[in-house]
């Protein structure tokens, strides 16, 4: 593949056309969000828990490749591999990216993968717990390099003052989805005797379904954004590309303010993800909780994720974004505290739980986005941002290990989930040292007059 041959990247100067790539790039956050909250947080891990317990000998234990895994430790580990080929692939895809500009084609490719491995769930049944692995591993690897190319554009297609805004508005747009598309869920879950369905067959509709949702509105940013051309670098090859990813660490050391903040964003979003892909195994096996319960806990997360994302982003206006951001750690710390002491068979007090953290969660990504965004060099964007994404989902791999290898030692999800806390506590203290207004200006970026 030939880069263009033409001007550098530049953004979108138009106030017109900037919006209508803004609204279009909403809608990838709209498309895929539905997996990460139906797929990911609601139904995949218990219903992969039960099917490999359906799976399990005596002992509890399924042997995928002859090694022996606790039943109920299946999810976190594959969540853990999904990770780590998504750690091999960004990088090469981040680089070929701001190579040749073409951002548009590789997400496509990504995200129809991983919509196809979604809507492949509907096959998941009986005791096929190794292909409910293998599509999992694929779906979120796949959903991880596409963000990094749909990260990539928020530089280009927002001005330095507008990006807490719009990052925020991304996050709101996609918890907005979820939120929709859980009603349906909660519905044809709820009422599946009156479908002339059995529990699994509508569960299985509505993982196949959040394949679906997110390959059709995929089109709507495929339509809307457009490809910034870059000046000839070369073929881009494989062996290009990883000659790319080695200068591109090379040329990260010579910025180490950024990548302080990616090591901060490292160790506290790897607390954010694993809450995030955990708490329906946690509700389910050490709570007791019924799956309408948690469905609803979680489209209570995502009605005020949405609240939370913009409200936090008016906050950052006035507090700035890495002030904001550090009172969400202290927040997220004191949930996983309550958590842990959470009464079984009390749905009231998890829907209280589930609402403190809907008023965090969007806006701590949201904000920590658009703080990056002020991090990274002019041109570099989609090479940067695959190293933002590992940081966001491709490194995020030690939570859920840490988690898994918690419950298979001593058979307790509350020691698995209060582990979690170190993140949130070695995150706050890395960001609080991190100099942002030093660090936008190493980059060469304007720096806001409030960050």
């Amino acid at each position: 593949m030939t880069a263009n041959t033409a001007e550098p990247e530049e953004h979108t100067a138009d106030p017109a056309d900037r919006r209508r790539e803004q609204r279009g790039w909403y809608f990838y956050d709209f498309a895929c969000s539905v997996y990460s909250t139906s797929v990911l947080t609601v139904f995949l891990g218990p219903y992969l828990t039960s099917v490999a317990k359906a799976a399990a000998d005596a002992e509890g234990f399924v042997h995928p490749l002859g090694i022996p895994v606790r039943a109920g430790s299946l999810f976190a580990y594959s969540v853990s591999v999904s990770i780590v080929v998504a750690v091999v692939v960004m990088p090469l895809v981040g680089a070929a990216a701001d190579r040749t500009g073409r951002k548009k084609p590789l997400l496509a490719v990504s995200a129809y993968i991983g919509a196809a491995a979604t809507a492949g769930m509907f096959f998941l049944s009986g005791d096929r717990y190794l292909l409910g692995a293998f599509l999992l591993i694929v779906a979120n690897a796949s959903l991880a390099v596409s963000m990094v190319l749909y990260n990539a554009y928020l530089p280009q297609i927002a001005e330095p003052d507008e990006r807490d805004a719009v990052s925020s508005r991304g996050w709101a747009f996609g918890y907005g989805s979820g939120a929709l598309v859980l009603v349906l869920n909660l519905v044809l879950y709820s009422g599946h005797d009156s479908f002339g369905l059995s529990e699994g067959a509508a569960v299985r509709i509505c993982l196949a379904s959040a394949g679906l949702w997110w390959g059709a509105f995929t089109l709507v940013p495929l339509r809307r954004l457009r490809d910034r051309r870059v000046p000839p670098h070369g073929e881009g090859s494989v062996g290009s590309g990883w000659r790319q990813l080695r200068a591109t660490l090379r040329d990260m050391r010579r910025h180490p303010l950024t990548l302080s903040f990616l090591l901060a964003y490292l160790v506290y979003n790897d607390g954010v993800q694993t809450v995030i892909s955990q708490a329906s195994i946690y509700g389910s096996e050490e709570l007791g909780l019924e799956q309408t319960t948690l469905i609803t806990a979680v489209l209570l997360v995502q009605v005020l994720a949405v609240v939370g994302a913009l409200g936090m982003g008016r906050m950052a206006r006035s507090y700035g974004a890495k002030r904001t951001i550090l009172a969400s750690l202290a927040v997220w710390t004191l949930i996983l505290a309550a958590g842990y002491f959470l009464p079984a068979g009390a749905p009231v007090a998890f829907f209280c739980l589930a609402a403190a953290i809907g008023l965090v969660l969007g806006g701590s990504q949201a904000l920590s986005r658009s703080l990056f965004s002020h991090l990274v060099p002019r041109g570099k964007e989609a090479e940067y941002f695959s190293a933002y994404e590992m940081s966001d989902r491709g490194l995020s791999w030690l939570g859920p290990l840490v988690f898994g290898l918690a419950y298979q030692l001593t058979g307790s999800y509350r020691d698995a989930i209060i582990s979690l806390v170190i993140f949130f506590a070695v995150g706050f203290v890395l960001l609080a040292r991190v100099p942002v207004r030093a660090a936008v200006a190493a980059a060469g970026n304007p720096v806001p007059d409030r960050i």
